[in-house]
């Protein structure tokens, strides 16, 4: 916001920002979480600017958002946070470029740090089960939370969905004879995931108890204690916590995705089809997600090479 006088009145580039919002979410189809993303960070570089006098966006240049970057650098971020920072501000750049508000694109030749491919921790086949196990016993006494957190790990782990996606789960998105989910992904683009037992068992129980003195009706699968829809940070501390609680290292709900993702694979999955399960719309990132063991590597290289018996020599 700018000063004037005794009051406050939007600059340009808040107006600029706003309309960026609106373009994300009705022309571009983005979902509400990528659009909060993005404007969350265009907004900080906003704010940025108009601190060293930066008023509308025909005065945004390279240098001042190459600065705004690197304080995120010198805070120690995550290399794959500054690169999302710098892929916002690309994209609001070349909106303005669009739109006529800049005469040059300063993001267009604006770098930004390779995000870490580095996968996040993974439970092998024992961890798991012993997670779930643990829910399981921890929701033996029927108390309503706790039916709540069992479904909601037993779900991340059965279909790999994202945790948002979860979170925003409706009544309706599921198919309770065919044990199967909508599930509503990135750019509101929607795949079927299946799910098994156990993870049906965790869910009817759940939904059993769900609207128990629930005042008014929500759409939602997963509902907090007041009702409301669950929020996804609530989520991601239930994961935490019920791994700490079954002596697990700290795990979060990505890597219960990545998990479920590497045990369908090595079960003999085809890569496709944990790039469906997962809603990659490349299967490069499906390949750089998942992994697949050095022993399963092996064993089908014995088994589909003609010369393979020259390997174990």
């Amino acid at each position: 916001m700018q000063a004037v006088g005794s009051s406050m009145v939007p600059s340009e580039l808040d107006a600029a920002c706003d309309r960026f919002a609106v373009y994300l979410l009705d022309e571009r189809g983005r979902s509400a979480n990528t659009v909060r993303a993005y404007v969350a960070d265009v907004r900080a570089l906003c704010e940025f600017a108009m601190q060293r006098g930066v008023l509308a966006p025909v005065d945004l240049d390279l240098s001042l958002i190459r600065g705004w970057l690197a304080g995120y650098t010198r805070g120690q971020y995550a290399r794959s946070t500054v690169a999302r920072k710098a892929a916002s501000a690309r994209a609001f750049t070349a909106w303005c470029a669009r739109r006529g508000l800049v005469t040059v694109d300063p993001g267009q030749r604006l770098a930004s740090p390779k995000a870490s491919s580095r996968l996040p921790h993974v439970l092998d086949h024992a961890d798991a089960q012993h997670l779930m196990e643990h829910a399981a016993v921890a929701a033996d006494d029927g108390e309503r939370c706790r039916l709540r957190d069992r479904a909601i790990v037993e779900l991340l782990y059965a279909t790999g969905m994202r945790i948002a996606e979860l979170c925003a789960m409706n009544m309706n998105d599921i198919n309770h004879a065919q044990h199967v989910i909508v599930v509503t992904g990135k750019g509101d683009k929607q795949r079927i995931v299946p799910y098994g037992r156990p993870a049906a068992q965790a869910l009817s129980d759940w939904l059993a108890v769900r609207s128990l003195g629930m005042r008014t009706p929500s759409p939602a699968v997963f509902i907090g204690e007041r009702g409301g829809r669950l929020d996804s940070r609530v989520a991601r501390s239930v994961v935490n916590r019920l791994a700490r609680e079954a002596g697990l290292p700290e795990i979060s709900p990505h890597a219960l995705r990545h998990t479920a993702a590497t045990h369908v694979l090595e079960g003999g999955a085809d890569l496709r089809a944990v790039q469906e399960l997962l809603g990659h719309a490349s299967l490069a990132t499906t390949q750089r997600y998942t992994h697949v063991s050095v022993e399963r590597l092996r064993a089908s290289y014995r088994q589909a090479h003609p010369r393979s018996v020259d390997t174990d020599r």
